[in-house]
């Protein structure tokens, strides 16, 4: 059996001037513009026909505070197909919580790599299925890494970031995937500071060397300018699903019109 590739939009959220929940997007994670509010887009992209949604409290993590469990549960009530939800998730009572929110998966990153035994716990407690670990890499052209990979011509290694990319970790993103998916992640959710909000398409290097190594299914994140990419990521880098933000926030492209371009490829995707 042939297993379908999903498409997925993603709303960065965070809170606005007045602590009111707001979708923002940027480039490299930093120059943050509005684009909307996030339960009015959820319910657009349940409507549009997206396979699952993602929605990440993009600063809980860096300012050190709960996710915002309330929008998230408005959100839930727009959102009939799974929906993940990530950023300041710490503990299994956070995880928790989040499940009762309305979450069918929690995005873990920070906590897992301070504490890998989050994994564990999360995964013993609640299932594999609900555990997405994240990772926003960033590549690094020095001697420190483990796994290499050739980027323009340069060796280069994905070193795993934390608290929304603010601070490196020193810690390999393949070996992190690798332990990850051992500790019982049921799915990896990558991401690329060097590739986010340019739409010059994912970054293949990274995502190949993930899903080459690591048996656990791989999302692929940022960089996506339109079809083209996703089918670039599907087919070059074996990505299993492939995430987008501002190529449908902005209606660049329709959630109808990328699935009909990669049916038209023979990618298999879901009607």
């Amino acid at each position: 059996m042939v297993l379908t590739k999903r498409i997925i939009p993603c709303i960065d959220v965070d809170l606005d001037e007045d602590g009111n929940a707001a979708v923002y997007t940027g480039v490299h994670f930093e120059d943050l513009a509005y684009t909307g509010d996030p339960v009015e887009m959820a319910q657009r992209y349940n409507e549009a026909g997206a396979d699952e949604f993602v929605f990440l409290d993009i600063t809980a993590s860096a300012d050190g505070r709960t996710t915002m469990l309330e929008t998230v549960e408005r959100v839930a009530d727009e959102v009939f197909i799974p929906l993940t939800v990530g950023g300041g998730i710490r503990t299994a009572a956070d995880i928790k919580e989040t499940l009762r929110a309305g979450a069918d998966k929690v995005s873990i990153n920070t906590a897992a790599l301070q504490r890998p035994a989050l994994v564990n716990e999360g995964a013993a407690a609640f299932g594999s299925q609900c555990i997405v670990i994240s990772v926003d890499a960033r590549r690094r052209y020095d001697e420190d890494g483990e796994y290499y990979e050739q980027v323009d011509g340069e060796s280069c290694w994905f070193e795993c970031t934390i608290k929304g990319g603010r601070e490196g970790t020193g810690r390999d993103v393949v070996s992190w995937a690798n332990e990850a998916a051992r500790r019982g992640a049921g799915e990896l959710f990558v991401n690329s500071i060097d590739t986010d909000g340019t739409k010059d398409g994912y970054d293949i290097p990274l995502t190949r060397a993930v899903c080459e190594t690591v048996p656990t299914p791989v999302i692929a994140s940022s960089g996506c300018g339109g079809p083209a990419d996703m089918y670039e990521v599907f087919t070059e880098a074996g990505a299993d699903a492939a995430l987008a933000a501002s190529i449908f926030h902005f209606e660049e492209y329709s959630i109808p019109a990328v699935k009909s371009y990669l049916a038209e490829r023979d990618v298999p995707i879901r009607n």
